[in-house]
């Protein structure tokens, strides 16, 4: 309009001055103001909206009436129940304000105001009280801070419970944590010993607390020398938790509880871990088992800590038994000696998975060896054999090789190699195995997927049955015995490096057997004295009884 009014008019009149000097000031003040206006649009389709109430205050910077009509305003027409957002933050942002112009009195009649509003929940009110407090703290006046947190956590004339929200928050105050451990922190630092106590145990018997909140009571008698009523609030503390939140409970207190007494109180420790044990869930009870079984061998007998290690391998997680193991033999080693290690490696070995299990057994083989006991240590690499894959546990199969380089002979050799082969083709018979139950599964699903004519349907199970065909044979190529040529190749070696003087024995082959040419039987007649003159061939046994009995 003003652009119009400019362009429309070749010699601008006094009026005409006038009139543009108006029209450019209001249009200067419409865009100095058009933030406020556009607050106040949004704010009209959403009277409720705390984050633009903030937004609105954050305008009027440095105008310290318009803030504090502003903070008036929002308070007074946010609805507690349609409010977008935290209705207690203008509260405490209005009480802030007076007290960044240091007028603490205008401070503490908005924070006393703001208690007693109907917040939707507890914690909003809570965090008035907090706020509140913490004003008088930053202006050191800590015994006012005091008695605002004694009249927080007030009991009301009529009690309620937490999460009953038919009763208004005041009367649910009182069983807010957030309060009670801003009180139990202003009691520690300025209290006495005696009411930070009674602030926990007040805690405690309300049931609001948490195991944070127990181990910061027991710190705190600990530290001021009271270990037996540290002790105390640690059982009180374990009677209100279930596990898993009850697992820091038990560890803080069987370690303080062992670096206080030792050995003096040795029963007492192990009723503790007893107690502790009796239902841990078994991802928790490594460190559990391991603090008993280091107890039992700093201050007790040593068989009852390798009775707890041994407790210990059948409690902890089937991915931490072989760790478990590995340290009972090893404290069982230093204690009982290497011999006494032979039951462990093989309840172990009977235990644990296949690849933890081989592990076991290159350990307990090794054992073997090591006390000389050549035929144990190869029975152990036979029996770890069948469970030992000869494409992945490489490992497993060289070191059984290495070991009868070094202590075997020919023939174990030739029956390390024999084993070998007996366990690829049974690996290579389940692998095959379980392709064809794939194969079949997946014919079957193509078959049930519909969309396909009968015709269709045989000529696939046709294909199928062919193929089935075709792996049994497979299978029975793969499970027959073929001379290896790794197996050859190391004879052969074994031959090159035999003693020259050594006497060779051929064994029994059946291509070394040579055919035996058949012999041409001449036939001869009998000379008729050989029948004492009876030549007629016909006469039975009678008639020549008769006749011999004539002459």
């Amino acid at each position: 309009m003003i652009q119009s009014k400019m362009e429309s008019t070749t010699e601008l009149t006094e009026e005409d001055e006038v009139e543009l000097e108006l029209r450019l000031s209001r249009f200067e003040n419409l865009m100095d103001t058009r933030p406020v206006l556009l607050s106040s649009v949004l704010l009209r389709q959403n009277p409720h909206n705390v984050h633009e109430w903030h937004k609105r205050v954050a305008l009027f910077e440095g105008r310290p009436s318009d803030i504090i009509k502003t903070f008036t305003e929002a308070v007074q027409t946010v609805n507690i129940e349609q409010a977008v957002g935290k209705p207690h933050t203008l509260w405490t942002a209005f009480a802030m304000f007076y007290e960044t112009n240091n007028q603490l009195p205008e401070a503490r009649i908005i924070f006393d105001k703001a208690t007693k509003v109907q917040f939707k929940s507890v914690d909003d009110l809570a965090n008035v009280w907090c706020e509140y407090a913490e004003m008088e703290l930053r202006h050191e006046n800590y015994d006012r801070a005091l008695q605002l947190m004694q009249r927080a956590t007030a009991v009301p004339p009529k009690r309620a419970a937490y999460y009953d929200k038919s009763e208004p928050v005041q009367n649910r105050l009182y069983k807010n944590l957030k309060v009670w451990s801003m009180y139990a922190d202003l009691e520690e630092s300025l209290g006495t010993l005696e009411t930070t106590k009674a602030v926990y145990n007040r805690i405690i018997d309300l049931k609001i607390a948490t195991p944070q909140t127990i181990l910061n009571f027991c710190s705190f008698l600990e530290e001021n020398n009271y270990f037996e009523e540290s002790f105390k609030a640690y059982e009180r503390g374990i009677s209100l938790f279930r596990w898993p939140h009850v697992n820091e409970l038990w560890k803080d207190y069987l370690t303080k509880f062992i670096n206080r007494y030792g050995g003096k109180k040795l029963e007492r420790a192990r009723d503790l871990f007893e107690q502790a044990l009796d239902g841990c869930p078994t991802e928790y009870a490594k460190n559990l088992y391991l603090l008993y079984a280091k107890l039992e061998e700093d201050y007790g007998l040593t068989r009852r800590a390798m009775n707890v290690y041994e407790r210990a391998t059948a409690a902890v997680l089937p991915e931490e038994q072989h760790e478990m193991f590995s340290i009972y033999i090893k404290r069982a080693s230093e204690s009982f000696g290497i011999v006494q290690t032979r039951s462990i490696h093989e309840k172990a070995i009977e235990v644990l998975p296949e690849g933890p299990a081989r592990e076991m057994c290159l350990s307990y083989a090794q054992l073997e060896t090591k006390l000389g006991e050549i035929d144990r240590a190869r029975a152990i690499y036979s029996h770890g054999s069948q469970f030992s894959d000869p494409r992945t546990a490489k490992k497993y199969w060289k070191e059984w090789q290495e070991f009868e380089v070094r202590h075997g002979n020919e023939d174990t050799f030739r029956e390390m190699l024999r084993i070998k082969r007996s366990v690829q083709a049974q690996y290579n018979t389940q692998v095959n195995f379980m392709m064809s139950s794939q194969m079949m599964a997946n014919t079957a699903k193509q078959a049930m997927t519909g969309g396909q004519d009968d015709m269709k349907l045989l000529e696939e199970k046709a294909r199928a049955m062919n193929e089935e065909t075709k792996k049994d044979k497979a299978k029975t190529k793969t499970m027959s015995f073929v001379k290896s040529t790794e197996a050859t190749a190391e004879m052969e070696e074994l031959a090159r490096n035999a003693n020259p003087d050594e006497i060779n024995i051929a064994e029994d082959d059946d291509e070394d057997i040579q055919p035996v040419e058949e012999i041409q039987l001449e036939k001869q007649t009998v000379p008729s004295a050989v029948f004492g003159g009876i030549s007629d061939e016909n006469l039975g046994a009678r008639e020549r009884l008769a006749a011999k009995r004539k002459r």
